[in-house]
């Protein structure tokens, strides 16, 4: 593409694309329910902590490298390499994460669309008992079928709004959902706080209670927390390396990966206003775990006074929350194809439709057909297998490679990250020997000890138990 490089036309633009891929089901479906496992308000507390001192700085070198570079993850290390090094190679897996992270997202952003649909058109989930929500939630995931046809949806809404371009289609589009979904969350969030009884799950939510953080475990807490605030910004595959690249110099990027953290933030912190008050509400338990969602929140909505109505906008606002994180993503992947192949975005757009779709299918199969496949033992499924690679893997592995590569005189050196990164108005980061310290030693060990209780958890829970007590 050269010098003529498609990029946004508004820094607002920028803005709300980059916070739109952030905010995704880490926010909404994820942040509410694991609140409400380990205590309310001390976990949010914690995890704003967690936020600013891990999630933000890696934020800041992952748009520094895209811009410094003028180009995607898959290019963006060998333009800024030194001559003879290898960081280039770390290009492939984050795009193959990239692949990964579609595989099951887009199955899960179907059920999102699904659920609207439903909620629109027969609205039957509003007069099911609880039992029944649950059974008919089960019966979804048991229908490979129509699994797949939403999971196609998904990708076909996706790759459209990406085959438009950056200012046309990914720029113009996801603003529109963006300002829908947070219209939609300021009245959900209206809504679930003037509810009776609601008044206690606010007090839960917001006000922090120490003891429940004793009762649920201090490591415990502070491990969820840190991985939360690390995994919800969409770090380490280089799908946010992609939107800073596409950014003019007006404006430092410290300061523009403020305003995405807040957004994000905003929109994690609404999410669990919405849920947790209406749990509270209604006697539903808001640490019901990845189940919320489907089968536990169609409860709520069916006791709740226009309860069709308010359960078709909340299943709006989690469409438009993952849709928002698909077309990132896609961009990113279209964008390696364009910039690193030189195939035009049209047939990028088309070849990778069908890609996408059929590496998709054994996610969408894995509850039906395939749930014979138990790659972590009964009950787990080809969903939890490439959560787990992505989550778990990738994302913490590709942080580190870009802390390593923005702090390091073997990579692209403190200096030139920190010229670019504070380059523009607003703010900066300042070049103090404590916080260039911290950068370069402790942020990495923070990311390795991420990535090894994640996998210490999964394999040794016995000695996960043991460090936590």
């Amino acid at each position: 593409m050269g010098e003529n490089r498609e990029g946004f036309g508004s820094r607002l633009g920028f803005i709300l694309v980059a916070a739109g891929c952030a905010i995704g089901l880490g926010n909404v479906w994820r942040f509410p329910f694991i609140t409400g496992q380990y205590g309310g308000g001390a976990f949010v507390l914690i995890y704003l902590l967690m936020l600013l001192l891990f999630g933000f700085p890696i934020l800041v070198m992952e748009f520094t490298v895209g811009r410094g570079a003028q180009r995607g993850v898959g290019q963006s290390f060998q333009r800024l390499e030194k001559p003879g090094h290898k960081w280039h190679w770390a290009g492939f897996p984050m795009i193959a994460g990239n692949y990964l992270l579609m595989m099951f997202y887009t199955v899960v952003t179907g059920w999102m669309l699904y659920y609207f649909y439903r909620m629109v058109t027969m609205g039957d989930l509003t007069s099911m008992t609880p039992e029944q929500i649950g059974a008919e939630f089960g019966s979804m995931l048991g229908n490979g079928p129509l699994l797949c046809f939403w999971m196609v949806v998904a990708v076909f809404l996706g790759l459209s709004i990406v085959a438009l371009g950056v200012k046309k289609g990914v720029e113009r589009i996801t603003k529109y959902m963006m300002a829908a979904l947070l219209v939609i969350m300021i009245i959900l969030a209206i809504r679930a706080v003037t509810l009776p009884g609601a008044l206690e799950g606010i007090k839960y939510y917001l006000v922090p209670d120490f003891d429940r953080l004793k009762e649920a475990g201090v490591g415990k807490v502070m491990f969820a927390a840190l991985g939360q605030s690390f995994f919800t910004l969409s770090i380490g595959i280089g799908s946010m390396s992609i939107l800073g690249s596409y950014i003019d110099k007006k404006r430092s990027l410290v300061n523009e990966a403020a305003h995405v953290c807040v957004l994000d933030t905003f929109v994690a912190l609404m999410a669990g206003l919405i849920i947790i008050p209406s749990c509270f509400a209604f006697g539903v338990e808001p640490g019901a775990g990845p189940g919320l969602i489907f089968a536990t929140l169609p409860n709520v909505f069916a006791q709740m006074p226009a309860g069709r109505i308010c359960g078709a906008f909340f299943f709006l606002f989690m469409s438009f929350a993952a849709l928002s994180t698909l077309v990132a993503v896609f961009e990113n992947i279209i964008a390696f194809w364009i910039d690193g192949r030189g195939v035009p975005r049209e047939k990028a757009v088309k070849v990778n439709f069908v890609a996408i779709v059929l590496l998709s299918i054994p996610c969408a199969l894995g509850f039906n057909v395939l749930s014979g496949f138990e790659p972590f033992g009964p009950g787990s499924c080809v969903l939890d297998l490439e959560d787990f690679l992505v989550s778990n893997t990738l994302l913490p592995l590709g942080s580190l490679v870009f802390v390593m590569f923005c702090n390091h005189k073997f990579g692209w050196k403190q200096k030139n990250f920190l010229t670019e990164a504070n380059f523009g108005n607003g703010l900066r980061l300042p070049w103090n020997p404590v916080l260039m310290f911290y950068f370069k030693w402790i942020l990495p060990i923070v990311v390795l000890v991420i990535w090894a209780l994640g996998y210490i958890e999964k394999f040794a829970p016995g000695i996960y138990a043991q460090i936590f007590g």
